[in-house]
């Protein structure tokens, strides 16, 4: 079968940078806790557990919250950040922090700061719950304003003056719809798209992609938003069919019978080594020969 693989794949920089701090904290920090996901990959969390990190993980619950469940050792702020006040919770209990914020998540908590200083109001566009957008809140409650979708923005008064930034990993064309709706509706708005690089050249890859492509496997994990959103662009803006699975084990090979071009693309916390194999078995498949059907294992010892 022809088999598109569309670029960039593989770890973002962020992603990189998390993994490699959370590697090193564990050859030498005992016990060794990360708040949350170190970033949404279940295989990656996975292969930190067999180093002796352990991931405190609860969606219904905020860092804050989750650090009432360390008493001891050292924790790492994981790569969507964090506020403030996370780490003066844990400096309080008599723990050792080690940041493996993204720096483009700590670029716009810089940028918030500054502009609250200057008296802007802060619209943030993000999505409700995921631990960058708890982050960049918790800076200040007061002022920094959640945006979700359209009907958030009636919640706030149109004459104060906004400054409008985003979560990293949104989808870059659901932010400018917002960003365009927000111009009509208030008087004095300036527009601070932190779209990160890896992320928007992976969504406009997918937008993008050969038209005879008759269906997608985007790889990654359902909890990464990035995923997620290339995923959503694949199929509500590109048109095609399009599947998203954490692993070649996931791979429903019926989907393929019939199908003559296939396009895999990834999430930026997705493994490459996920991905290629996926890529590489899809590359072979031929519907008529039967030994073609038989997936591989996964290498585990390729995750990290």
């Amino acid at each position: 079968m022809k088999v598109t693989g569309i670029t960039p794949r593989g770890y973002c920089k962020g992603v990189v940078r998390a993994i490699n701090i959370a590697k090193e904290a564990a050859k030498s920090h005992k016990p060794l806790y990360i708040l949350g996901m170190i970033v949404h990959n279940e295989y990656i969390v996975n292969a930190l557990k067999d180093l002796g990190a352990i991931t405190i993980e609860d969606a219904s619950k905020t860092r804050l919250e989750l650090l009432d469940e360390v008493n001891e050792g050292t924790v790492v702020i994981t790569a969507h950040g964090a506020g403030d006040e996370v780490t003066q919770k844990a400096l309080a209990k008599g723990l050792d922090v080690i940041d493996a914020s993204c720096l483009d998540v700590i670029k716009t908590h810089d940028l918030i700061k500054e502009e609250l200083k200057d008296g802007y109001e802060v619209l943030y566009i993000g999505k409700k719950g995921h631990p960058e957008s708890e982050g960049a809140l918790m800076i200040d409650p007061e002022h920094i304003h959640l945006i979700t979708k359209k009907e958030d923005f009636d919640d706030v008064d149109p004459h104060k003056k906004y400054i409008i930034t985003n979560q990293t990993t949104m989808s870059l064309f659901d932010v400018y719809d917002l960003c365009e709706y927000a111009k009509t509706i208030l008087d004095d708005v300036t527009i601070e798209q932190e779209i990160c690089n890896a992320t928007k050249i992976r969504q406009e890859a997918i937008k993008n992609m050969d038209e005879d492509i008759d269906i997608v496997f985007i790889v990654g994990d359902p909890h990464s938003n990035n995923t997620k959103k290339l995923a959503s662009i694949s199929q509500d803006q590109a048109g095609k069919e399009t599947y998203m699975i954490g692993s070649i084990d996931e791979l429903d090979v019926n989907l393929l019978k019939g199908k003559h071009h296939a396009a895999i693309s990834s999430g930026a916390s997705t493994p490459t080594s996920l991905t290629n194999q996926i890529i590489n078995f899809i590359r072979q498949f031929d519907e008529n020969e039967p030994t073609t059907y038989i997936k591989p294992t996964i290498d585990y010892t390729k995750i990290l």
